[in-house]
């Protein structure tokens, strides 16, 4: 074993901090995201409502409620309530599924579609101050990270049953 390798697998003097890290930052981002999206042009939606449309922008034709859970990382209780508050706000539709009466599709409405100039405003915005004082090479290996974590714990979650 190299010593690079043994050092790595050496216990740690201090626990780790990782998961009370990114959620810290994870709340952090929420608030600080809301207020961009407000200054933005006043759009009523919250940063997990702009999750939900960004995969509709990004879809371009819409979503199953299980793609839109899959995308979202949202539970589908917690999905169908927020697709029903958006939809109560005239941002998103319904509609069948092809082939499927007991299955609905999600797509933006023209509402829906009007505001995602403003969500990219303050996604730009947010993306600077995220950043911030970061090269390029720490971008990229901390989103390679970030991207490793993802992957791991959506094993473990695939793992629960």
């Amino acid at each position: 074993m190299s010593a690079r390798g043994s050092a790595r697998d050496a216990p740690r003097k201090t626990p780790s901090q990782g998961g009370y890290l990114l959620a810290k930052a994870h709340q952090i981002a929420g608030r600080v995201f809301a207020r961009l999206l407000k200054e933005s042009g006043g759009s009523a939606i919250n940063p997990a409502q702009g999750r939900i449309l960004f995969a509709l922008w990004k879809a371009d034709g819409g979503l199953s409620m299980s793609a839109l859970s899959a995308e979202t990382a949202l539970e589908p209780s917690t999905l169908t309530s927020m697709i029903d508050r958006l939809e109560a706000a005239g941002l998103v539709l319904r509609r069948a599924a092809p082939g499927d009466r007991r299955a609905c599709v999600i797509e933006c409405s023209a509402a829906g579609r009007k505001i995602e100039e403003d969500y990219g405003e303050a996604s730009a915005r947010m993306t600077k101050l995220f950043y911030a004082g970061m090269g390029a090479a720490e971008i990229e290996a901390f989103e390679a990270c970030l991207r490793r974590i993802v992957g791991n714990l959506s094993e473990a979650e695939r793992d629960r049953g």
